[in-house]
């Protein structure tokens, strides 16, 4: 097992919510629902939208890793079938671990490549590792498709799209391996399993690979491929702010008018996919 800081010594164990797992604030139970980088289906979203109003206080609230959350829930078995119909729970014992934030526009505008099936793919990975599951509730995997767009986001492990076929790894706040795309999502399952193993078992057990006293591996020199200008796009009526991050039912009706995806950001706003230029 490798030290962790001093500094980084936790008190208690990870509260981060979940589904299963809601935090205790002041207006009731909080539920985190989370979106592998940000996508959901206008079906998923309308009927969330309904479990809100079923069960907590009629309002969706996003969040800044691009996930949604409901607040003042009765939480119980009833609730958490619900959510699991509409497949946004598709593994109890993996619910907190699946922290992937994505370029919001990968794929569809814009980028190095698509990384999306590589988000799935990591997805497919966590949920079917058991040891995964074990990952602390803010424990975050961040794939920028290269357009810049979350390289300032901190990270615990990730990567960065050079080109179509490779990328750089993130491990914590340093860079890793230039690899191939198509060995990016393994590498990180071999690096997840790493951190495991360095921040042993717990309540004071750290939360974040930067939390570490030693490297997972060695630091490299960033790519030059790396230092991009964040790109910028004219999406019009494609990206729909959220006040005060609180999606009502009036936006949700709004933003799921034509069907199709629709991607939460992480800057509290939703791109409806059918609109894109």
């Amino acid at each position: 097992m490798l030290p962790t800081s001093p500094s980084a010594a936790r008190g208690r164990r990870d509260r981060c919510p979940g589904v299963l797992r809601p935090w205790q604030a002041d207006d009731g139970s909080l539920v985190r629902i989370r979106l592998i980088g940000g996508e959901v289906s206008a079906a998923a979203l309308r009927g969330l939208a309904e479990i809100a109003s079923t069960f907590g206080d009629g309002n969706l609230h996003l969040t800044s890793r691009a996930n949604l959350q409901l607040r003042a829930v009765d939480h119980g078995e009833p609730f958490v079938r619900a959510v699991e119909r509409l497949g946004l729970l598709p593994s109890r014992r993996h619910d907190r671990a699946r922290n992937v934030l994505v370029s919001p526009l990968t794929g569809r505008l814009g980028g190095r490549l698509d990384a999306r099936p590589l988000a799935a793919d990591l997805d497919r990975l966590i949920r079917a590792d058991e040891r995964l599951a074990d990952l602390p509730g803010r424990f975050l995997f961040t794939l920028d498709d290269g357009r810049g767009d979350l390289i300032r986001r901190p990270t615990d492990l990730g990567f960065m799209a050079l080109g179509p076929e490779m990328v750089q790894l993130r491990v914590g706040r340093s860079w890793g391996e230039v690899i191939e795309a198509g060995r990016a999502v393994p590498a990180l399952g071999v690096l997840a399993h790493a951190f495991l193993d360095a921040r042993g078992p717990g309540a004071d057990a750290p939360w974040h690979v930067a939390e570490l006293l030693r490297p997972l591996t060695a630091p490299r020199r960033p790519d030059q491929r790396t230092h991009v200008e964040p790109e910028a796009h004219a999406l019009g009526a494609a990206l729909v702010r959220v006040p005060d991050a609180v999606l009502t039912p009036g936006l949700v009706a709004d933003v799921t008018a034509r069907g199709g995806a629709l991607v939460v950001t992480p800057w509290r706003s939703i791109v409806v996919t059918e609109l894109l230029p």
